[in-house]
């Protein structure tokens, strides 16, 4: 499996950044989108670079509704020429499978002003991998769901963490995560690259991470 980023704050040489998160999923059997970033010329220069067709998107998951998220989306379906794809908005407050092996934690409260925000539970070879979008609701919160969903007691059966972090500051709930690709909107980024020299790493537009 192929975890592929798309759009982030920082890109590798020859890609373009800007504000926002977007990762393609590909395994054998789908491409799911998750997020857009925030604007499709971006967006989609990335995906060109990489060889990747918009009409070969099988699903694209959403995770909260601001912007920087969502912004790249009706760029993107305009490349689309066939049937467009599964869009999968933050509605569901319940966890649901989306493929064989990649489930929603289902719409997570932020709190009463922020949006509602799901996020990704991915099962690979070398244990769960999570995406989130902004972590709104709060990474802790978030890994607390995914341990609830999948009957963990603690975070040894999560591999990898990947996506923003957004304001979160409790960085002993990421103990026993081998893998913490936190980026986007991170704030606490170099707190947590002190914390976890070993298992921080640099995620930026144009990266292929093979797991």
């Amino acid at each position: 499996m192929k975890l592929i980023i798309l759009y982030n704050n920082t890109a590798k040489e020859a890609f373009k950044s800007g504000w926002g998160f977007s990762c393609l999923i590909s395994n054998d059997s789908e491409k799911i989108l998750f997020d857009t970033g925030a604007g499709s010329k971006a967006l989609l220069y990335n995906m060109n670079k990489l060889n990747i067709n918009p009409n070969e998107i099988d699903k694209v998951v959403i995770s909260h509704r601001h912007f920087d998220h969502t912004g790249g989306l009706k760029g993107f379906l305009r490349e689309v020429s066939g049937d467009k794809p599964e869009i999968l908005w933050p509605d569901n407050e319940q966890s649901f499978e989306i493929s064989k092996g990649i489930y929603s934690t289902g719409a997570l409260s932020s709190g009463f002003f922020a949006p509602k925000e799901q996020s990704l539970i991915i099962e690979t070879s070398k244990g769960l991998v999570v995406l989130v979008g902004c972590s709104h609701p709060g990474v802790d919160n978030i890994l607390q769901a995914v341990r609830k969903i999948k009957g963990l007691k603690s975070n040894e059966g999560i591999y990898a963490v990947i996506g923003g972090f957004h304001g979160f500051n409790k960085l002993d709930e990421l103990k026993g995560i081998k893998f913490i690709g936190a980026c986007h909107c991170t704030q606490h980024l170099q707190e947590i690259k002190e914390k976890f020299p070993q298992q921080f790493r640099e995620i930026n537009a144009g990266d292929v991470i093979e797991i």
